[in-house]
């Protein structure tokens, strides 16, 4: 599953002081930490103050006594201008791998940077956290910066059996490192066992009930916990919806044709809006031209770094998660047609989470991770090149390199533990946000999510990129009410771009 990007942030600092966890069912004991933002947009929001702690969970909730730990760090934004505080607003960016804590941060900057609301900081406090296994909560870290370089710059529709063996063998590689590292720990880092832990989070926080919001992956971390623990919800926003019902192979389609056509999308607005496309009025056979020369004749970057077809294809993938990458992709293509290959690595990097050093985050170490152990489907390698040639006829740049996406976890060690799908019985009315024209979580699995839960209430932007809350005005006083007042949305409430 292809990670959000709602941050953009490539360069990490994974260190975080803390003091010592508290216990499950404990409160937190929270902490001054300005240095999380200074280290992150090199500077505190105005106003308001930012606080660390930890709480301990076990690393296997059905042997809570006998599994060890795992450390959840936490992160909470409190605005010096809250009042009528209603409680805490947990959040999470998706991946799975994305960091709570840095989206806190971010979050906390205001509407004018792009994140939440003066409505929502001065009435909730703001709370992040890790999930197990990402960046600052016991991180996973089996995959080596080589093996993720070789991994995103290999040819992304590795056509020839010798081409397609390489990949099978780096994915072999890394499952191998991973197994032997963590062994049966490895089923730990599950999306069931990561909802548990925000139960423990809403207890450390202090509420009763879970407020929470839940970018693309985070939406089903949160339907999860609705169906886990539904008498104590009061209200999830899962914006960018996975439909859970969807195996690997349906999921792996579904988001072909979701970028697909998003970038079908962005061709048509080079089309439209040719003064800011340098690759009109072709953008497709420009984007796609520059593929196909990447495989034979890749372009050198600074220091010899080359710009395979790989990290061209990852480039695409990147930009279209908002439409200001639309005209990033378009000038980057540009400039590479023309010897320079700069904006296609930053844009690839920025996907990658790759800094300029060559060092990546933990983000991919933890993908691989959650996904593989909720996944109980293994697609054979057989059934992998078939679905290659078939995706390759329907979504032709991107059918093929989410058809090999597959085998990690056809190569994962670790034993499954798939999360629940069925109804959130007894939970409140939760709001499900669309947007028409995403890529990554595609439109047409918001209603299934929603249909799923029970209680599901569907909102739908009709706009492009990646979710939706707080990038138009029309959804986010539907959040906002929902959130404050628990004023449900009307059925079918449509929002235009």
């Amino acid at each position: 599953m292809y990670a959000p990007k709602t941050d953009g942030a490539a360069d990490r600092d994974p260190a975080t002081s803390a003091p010592a966890p508290a216990g499950t069912g404990e409160a937190a004991i929270w902490h001054p930490c300005p240095d999380v933002p200074e280290s992150l947009v090199g500077r505190t929001a105005p106003g308001m103050r930012y606080e660390c702690a930890s709480v301990a969970v076990p690393q296997d909730w059905a042997d809570p006594t006998g599994s060890g730990t795992f450390e959840i760090s936490l992160l909470r934004v409190r605005s010096s201008r809250q009042h009528d505080r209603v409680g805490s607003l947990v959040v999470n960016p998706g991946g799975p791998g994305g960091s709570g804590i840095d989206t806190a941060v971010y979050l906390s900057f205001g509407a004018a940077f792009g994140g939440l609301p003066d409505e929502i900081t001065e009435r909730f406090d703001i709370v992040g956290f890790d999930p197990r296994g990402v960046s600052r909560s016991s991180p996973v870290e089996c995959v080596s910066d080589a093996d993720l370089d070789a991994t995103f710059g290999a040819d992304p529709d590795p056509d020839t059996q010798a081409e397609f063996d390489q990949v099978v063998a780096l994915n072999k590689r890394i499952g191998d490192g991973c197994g032997a590292k963590y062994g049966t720990k490895l089923r730990y880092f599950s999306t069931e066992q990561a909802a548990r832990d925000m139960d423990a989070v809403r207890d450390a926080v202090g509420d009763e009930k879970l407020t929470y919001l839940g970018y693309s992956y985070g939406t089903l971390l949160g339907a999860t916990y609705a169906q886990l623990f539904p008498s104590k919800v009061r209200a999830l926003v899962l914006d960018g919806a996975v439909d859970p019902g969807q195996d690997i192979v349906a999921g792996s389609e579904s988001q072909a044709k979701g970028f697909e056509r998003a970038f079908t999308n962005f061709t048509a607005w080079c089309a439209r809006t040719s003064s800011l496309c340098p690759i009109a009025p072709d953008a497709r056979g420009a984007v796609t031209a520059a593929v196909d020369k990447a495989r034979v004749s890749p372009v050198r970057g600074r220091g010899g770094r080359e710009a395979t077809a790989g990290w061209v294809f990852y480039a695409i993938i990147a930009s279209l998660y908002t439409t200001e990458g639309w005209q990033e992709l378009a000038k980057a293509i540009d400039d590479l047609q023309g010897g320079d290959p700069s904006g296609v690595f930053e844009l690839a990097d920025r996907y990658a989470e790759r800094d300029g050093s060559g060092h990546y985050s933990n983000f991919f170490d933890a993908n691989l991770g959650t996904n593989c152990a909720d996944s109980t489907a293994k697609p054979t390698l057989a059934q992998i090149r078939s679905y290659q040639s078939q995706w390759r006829a329907k979504y032709p740049l991107f059918g093929p390199a989410l058809a090999v996406g597959m085998l990690p976890c056809a190569y994962w060690p670790g034993e499954r533990d798939p999360y629940p799908t069925g109804a959130a019985t007894g939970a409140p009315p939760i709001v499900v946000v669309g947007t028409t024209g995403d890529p990554a979580t595609p439109y047409e699995q918001t209603a299934k999510l929603a249909d799923m839960l029970g209680v599901g209430v569907v909102v739908t932007w009709e706009g492009e990129g990646h979710t939706a809350y707080p990038q138009t005005e029309c959804v986010t006083q539907a959040v906002d009410e929902y959130l404050i007042d628990l004023a449900v949305p009307r059925a079918g409430l449509r929002c235009p771009r």
